[in-house]
This record gives C-alpha cells, structure tokens and sequence, in this order.
C-alpha cells in the first residue's frame, strides 16, 4: 500500500502561519458545547503548512461551553477544535459564526455544526472518511486482500471528486478532501496522492486553479500549486525512464557485480536536483538502497548516521537510493538525513538488486568510482570505510 508522504501530511490543512491577532480585522467565531467532557481542555488550534498552532483554551465546566474567536484571513483557513486525540475540523472562509455542538468522548464523529455550509460538508467528509477507515479494516481482518482495499478506495474517491471535489473546487471542503488519509499497517496513506497518481494529480489540479482564481497569491493556493506541478514532473520523468525500463530490466538479468567500476546512477533528490553517482569520484561512498517500511530500516539509518558524522570530512559520502512504494513517505523520511538521497521509481536499481537477497543492500565504492566491496562480504562496515579514507 502506498504510504502519506511528510509534504503532503504537514499539508493536511495547513498554510504558513499567519498573523492573527492584527488589529483591525475582521472576525469570525466558533462556539458550541462539548458535553460529557467536564474538567477536559479544549483547544483551538490553527492547522497550518507548517504544523499546528495552539490559539487558545478553555477548561470546560459541566456544561461544556467554549467561544473562540479570530482574525478572517483573505483566503480559506483551517483550525481543528482538540481534546486529547478527539478532533473536530473546521474551516473558515468569512466572519461568520459556527455552532459546534458535540458528546465527548466520541466527538470526532458524534458532532454536529450549523451556521456554516462549508463545515456541513467538512463533516460529511470527515465521517465518510472515518466509515471507509472502519471498512478497509474490517476487510484486511477478513483476509481480503490489497486490491480488494484499493477497489474500496478507488469508489470512494470517484464519489469524493464527483460530489464535493469537482462540484465546487473553490470551496474549502474540497481542500480539505484533497488532504483526507486512511492508516493501513500503522502507515498514514493518502487517498489522492499526486506524486504517484497521475489522475489524482489532476484532481489537485483543479482546486489549484480555482484556487489561483478565486484566492490569488494565497498560501494554500500556492501550495496546491506547487504540489500539483511537482506531480506533473514527476509523471514526465517516469514517462521519459519507461523507454529505459526494459533495457535495463534485461541488463539486470545478466548482470553481475563485479570489483571494479560501478553502473552510474543518474536520479533526483526530493527537490528535484539530479545526483549521479559517477560525480563522488574521489570519494569513499557507499551506495545504499533502502525501503524505509521495511524491518530494520531506521536502525541501519541511525547508524549511517553514527559513520557519516565520523568519517564525512575526510571524505565519506553515502549516496542513498530510496525505493519505497510512495514517494511522498519516502520524502517525509529523508528530509532531516544529511547525505544524498534520492529516489528510484523507475528501475534503475535493478542492475545492482537483481541478484542481491533484499533490502536494505549497499555496496562500498572507493575513490577511483570502483566497487570493491557488497554488503554480504562485509563484516565491519566501520573497518572497511576506515580502510577507504
């Protein structure tokens, strides 16, 4: 199954923080009632690109009344009303007054808001999204398998773009739907992924151009548009390597590796710079392929670590190929790791992998671009790279 990238998680809902206690403003207010909830806080949070935001609190009483209030932004925003994991999502687009009323300790689900058409909708969303959560479990516990799962989404998401997406894409609830995730296997998966889906791509693209009409020079907007173009870049790239596909397919079958020399490697980093493993001549490096959803991975990384800090100034340098199934988790992944990482969605990796007995694999390669070691032959990795510099 694919798996939420942290580009697009941190996206769920979120636009750089904004200033939203400047005078002179415009307001708006949610209020309500959460009852069953006596002695809980309740918070209200900003849901921005850049993470969440407390903006305020209250302890509720026995009655459980709250009132928060804001500055209007000139485009959609997003917050969330919080207690504990319980949250309920709400949207802003004017200064209007939304009315939540909800029973804790079920209030992700058993809430109602009026006063607010884009947060009726948000609600039909979030409890769409939570039926198709409970469904796609009770099937993996009877056995069903992933495509019977991913039928189950693909329906939900025609009803999502047909319904709400694509019937007002100006609107903040189809932001929000675009943003909507289920966890499989403890693994947060987006429903509409536009770095690997090139027709979810195009739903992205829809509300980025509504959006660039309707809220030009927005944050959101252009973050939707950054996303979108992202996911058409990624779809020419893939488009250009499937003629290399089988070639190198072929060349993976009969290939051996050798001790000397190495196959290059010419692939992107998850800003999109190309880094070709030919370029670290002169380098000690080690080649490293890894799936970061596989069993061990991020202890290996934080041993990588462990060498790189050690040895990187006289001249180590690990060059990283990701082949995780989706590209967004495998940004999330990468983004605070110091040394090359790049990714593979299209082969490459097979001309070293083919006869390799899995991941995570590396092969050592000296500074004359020359592979003098695989992961099998090596009993002290610390040893073989001291022995390099």
């Amino acid at each position: 199954m694919k798996k939420i990238s942290k580009l697009l998680f941190c996206g769920i809902f979120a636009v750089a923080a904004l200033a939203l206690a400047s005078c002179g403003k415009d307001s708006f207010h949610v209020e309500g009632t959460v009852t069953g909830a006596k002695d809980s806080i309740l918070y209200f949070e900003h849901n921005g690109l850049d993470g969440f935001a407390v903006l305020d609190s209250t302890k509720l009483d026995e009655n459980g009344n709250f009132s928060f209030s804001g500055d209007k932004a000139d485009a959609p925003e997003f917050y969330r009303l919080r207690i504990d994991g319980q949250i309920i999502n709400i949207a802003i687009d004017s200064t209007e007054t939304v009315n939540v009323k909800a029973k804790y300790p079920g209030m992700a689900t058993d809430y109602d808001v009026k006063g607010s058409y884009e947060n009726e909708k948000i609600r039909e969303l979030a409890l769409m999204q939570i039926n198709l959560q409970a469904q796609c479990q009770a099937a993996y516990a009877n056995g069903a398998s992933d495509s019977t799962v991913n039928a189950m989404i693909s329906r939900y998401k025609e009803n999502v773009e047909r319904n709400y997406i694509f019937r007002e894409p100006m609107k903040a609830y189809a932001y929000f739907a675009l943003f909507q995730y289920i966890v499989i296997n403890n693994q947060p998966v987006m429903i509409f992924d536009p770095a690997g889906n090139a027709q979810d791509n195009k739903v992205f693209g829809a509300v980025a151009t509504s959006w660039d009409t309707f809220y030009p020079n927005s944050e959101r907007g252009k973050n939707l548009h950054n996303i979108t173009i992202r996911g058409m870049r990624n779809a020419r790239i893939i488009e250009n390597n499937e003629r290399e596909q089988q070639q190198t397919a072929a060349e993976a079958k009969n290939m051996k590796v050798s001790e000397t020399g190495i196959i290059d490697m010419s692939l992107y980093d998850r800003n999109d710079v190309l880094h070709r493993l030919s370029d670290l001549k002169g380098q000690v490096v080690l080649l490293y392929f890894n799936m970061f959803s596989a069993d061990g991975s991020q202890q290996a990384v934080m041993q990588l670590r462990d060498l790189y800090n050690k040895y990187h100034a006289r001249g180590f340098e690990i060059y990283m190929v990701g082949l995780d199934d989706n590209k967004s988790f495998w940004i999330s992944q990468v983004s605070a790791l110091p040394w090359i990482n790049v990714f593979d969605d299209h082969g490459a990796s097979q001309a070293y992998l083919a006869a390799t007995p899995g991941l995570p694999y590396y092969f050592i390669i000296d500074r004359g671009n020359n592979i003098v070691k695989k992961a099998a032959d090596v009993k002290d990795l610390d040893k073989e790279i001291q022995s390099l510099l």
